[in-house]
């Protein structure tokens, strides 16, 4: 069995000019992601793996998570994630080592909608602070598949 949470990052600044890369999250977006972080800490979920899109926003988003779950390794961040096509997305989560269980990626849309589209039919926007979480019904991640997902949840711990 694998899980996978699928986290789009927070609220970030759009008045800070220059480039989407490096826009930086708002303080509300801080905030938001320190309560995502508690509310996943709350499940009670060894996370094994957080990759994220090295843009600043999921950076920060990542960084506070990894926080509040008290994960202790380096996250991984992965520039194909930065707007990602969903096969690039399933391409990273195929490539993940099998000893990892349970599995954090923080991305964007329309990337994150389109991979949770696409794996558990959800429906609807995936909005900013979002979290899909899907089981898988197998042992190693090359063979995820809209097959063997379930869609488990998907929640907004916070408002933006």
């Amino acid at each position: 069995m694998k899980k996978l949470f699928i986290i789009r990052h927070t609220q970030k600044d759009e008045s800070i000019s220059g480039d989407d890369y490096d826009r930086p999250l708002t303080d509300l977006g801080l905030q938001n992601a320190h309560e995502i972080g508690k509310f996943l800490d709350n499940k009670n979920v060894k996370i094994d793996l957080i990759v994220a899109s090295p843009a600043k926003r999921t950076r920060q988003t990542a960084e506070i998570i990894a926080q509040e779950v008290t994960y202790r390794k380096s996250v991984m961040y992965n520039e194909v994630l930065y707007m990602a096509y969903v096969n690039e997305m399933i391409e990273t989560l195929s490539y993940t080592f099998d000893s990892v269980e349970t599995m954090i990626l923080i991305a964007h849309n329309p990337s994150v909608t389109a991979l949770a589209l696409t794996l558990v039919g959800l429906k609807e926007e995936v909005k900013m602070g979002g979290i899909v979480e899907i089981d898988f019904d197998c042992n190693s991640w090359i063979d995820v598949s809209r097959e063997n997902a379930k869609l488990i949840d998907y929640t907004v711990p916070s408002k933006n």
